[in-house]
């Protein structure tokens, strides 16, 4: 080879050698918390297309667009364990009560009511994808009420759990994350714990897992905490208890009890963990407040409101039958009434039951103390339990209360620590890859946000009041909110669950 042409040649190669890598997207100088519970480190994160192509010192790199973000946080896209925010999804695409406190995917199917069969339901979510990314378990209640003949305040028969399994099979195989169950609500308040273990042997046999509210979360606590530890054993199964909280007089303070009781079945192999939200009041109806549907026994009102909350405690969320009594305690209602509470209690889940209509309460029975002890146990994910359209900020806010409360201003929980928990550790328990984590090849789920800044703003007198402090949100490498607003993109996918046939 001549000189010249063997100069041509080296030229060639150092002008390749020297050539910048050019991603989409680069953000510059963030303090990135990458999911793993580790401390924040100053770094640049690359993106292309969907994913994570580069983490590092990125300064000979290029990218059609920059963003400087010194001084801010980046963290994976957090991942809401237990949600509602399906709820109205199609009619608000953009989804402004997740992306504005910077969750990226929803798990939904909760408390034992999902779509069924999923397969079409993951089918319209693909046609007319949202913000951010749904998974669903298959829900118990769903199932036994499709199969169910006549009374279901009973047992169900063998060829009635047969049924079941047909259609659990069936969501599984559609990528069902698992089996949950709402043993509170009607009507799997009624099922033996046998035939919950059954079916949760069929999500076991598709590699799913198992998420409960469970059957008591007051009188019948502990019995209800042996059930789903029950359940994990038999099963085989690794369980979750949801939106975990102790919510009567008689059992406030016992949360070491409870971890303790946990450590143990962890101990003997029983893959258990849990859930919280940041609120010391929770959402549900009138209804669970009579595990024994007995709504006409006062003695039973009078326990309710003696024992588990207080005639203050109990604000009404919604009430068709009268519209004006929603953002009004029981107490304002009942001196409206003219009756006690007890009785007022009584009448209005009557005047629902006869006149068809529908009620929703925000009752206020936890202690901060609980909420804050069982946060910190390792394996506890966070969760919102809320939606869009609901009247407990928790819609809103949960994700943002926990890092400006809990965070900033109560110092439970490190900032890595809290971030853990919305991300990877939501991830690992509910069984989904690729996601939590800010990982090269991983999905380009993303949450920018000032630590110092960012906060809740949603009350129950203002519960869809968006959050402060999210400077910008990425769903699957796509900004979906900035400055303050969604973008009006729908870059959201379904994710399925780890199905094994």
């Amino acid at each position: 080879m001549s000189t010249k042409l063997l100069l041509a040649v080296l030229c060639i190669i150092a002008v390749f050698s020297c050539k910048k890598h050019e991603y989409t997207l680069i953000i510059r100088g963030a303090t990135v918390y990458d999911g793993s519970g580790k401390p924040g480190y100053v770094s640049d994160v690359a993106i292309n297309a969907d994913t994570i192509a580069a983490i590092g010192n990125l300064s000979n790199a290029i990218a059609k667009q920059e963003i400087q973000a010194k001084g801010l946080a980046l963290s994976p896209g957090f991942i809401d364990a237990h949600s509602h925010h399906e709820r109205g999804m199609f009619g608000m695409r953009d989804m402004p009560a997740c992306v504005s406190q910077g969750i990226t995917t929803i798990v939904v199917g909760q408390d034992g009511g999902s779509h069924f069969p999923l397969s079409d339901y993951f089918k319209e979510i693909e046609a007319k994808p949202v913000a951010v990314n749904v998974a669903s378990y298959s829900g118990h209640n769903t199932l036994r009420d499709s199969v169910i003949v006549g009374d279901y305040k009973r047992f169900c028969t063998p060829e009635e759990i047969e049924k079941m399994k047909l259609m659990l099979k069936q969501d599984m195989e559609a990528g069902a994350l698992g089996l949950s169950t709402g043993l509170e609500y009607d009507p799997g308040i009624f099922s033996d714990p046998a035939e919950v273990i059954e079916l949760a042997r069929i999500a076991q046999q598709f590699n799913g897992r198992y998420i409960s509210h469970i059957r008591s979360e007051d009188r019948y606590f502990w019995k209800a905490i042996n059930e789903i530890i029950n359940i994990g054993k038999e099963a085989n199964i690794p369980v979750q208890i949801s939106h975990t909280k102790l919510a009567m007089k008689s059992i406030l303070g016992q949360s070491e009890k409870l971890i303790n009781k946990l450590d143990s079945a962890r101990a003997a192999s029983i893959n258990i963990t849990a859930d919280i939200y940041p609120y010391t009041f929770w959402q549900s109806t009138m209804t669970v407040l009579f595990p024994a549907r007995n709504f006409k026994d006062r003695r039973e009102a009078e326990f309710a409101l003696r024992e588990i909350t207080t005639p203050e405690g109990v604000l009404i969320g919604s009430y068709s039958l009268d519209t004006s009594y929603v953002g009004k305690t029981l107490g304002e209602i009942s001196s409206l009434r003219k009756t006690d509470p007890p009785k007022t209690l009584m009448d209005l889940i009557a005047d629902v039951e006869t006149r068809k209509g529908d009620e929703s309460v925000i009752v206020t029975s936890m202690d901060e103390r609980d909420i804050a002890a069982i946060m910190k146990w390792p394996h506890t994910a966070i969760c919102s339990d809320g939606s869009g359209v609901g009247r407990h900020p928790r819609g809103y806010g949960s994700f943002t209360k926990i890092l400006r409360y809990y965070v900033r201003e109560q110092k439970v929980l490190s900032l890595e620590e809290a971030i853990h928990k919305m991300t990877a550790l939501s991830a690992e328990n509910i069984g989904i890859e690729k996601r939590g984590k800010i990982s090269v090849g991983d999905y380009a789920d993303l949450v920018l946000f000032d630590p110092n800044m960012v906060a809740d703003q949603a009350t129950p007198q203002h519960p869809q009041l968006q959050s402060t402090g999210i400077e910008k949100v990425w769903v699957n490498g796509v900004a979906v909110y900035e400055q303050g607003k969604t973008v009006g993109v729908y870059p959201g996918k379904v994710i399925r669950g780890m199905v094994i046939r």
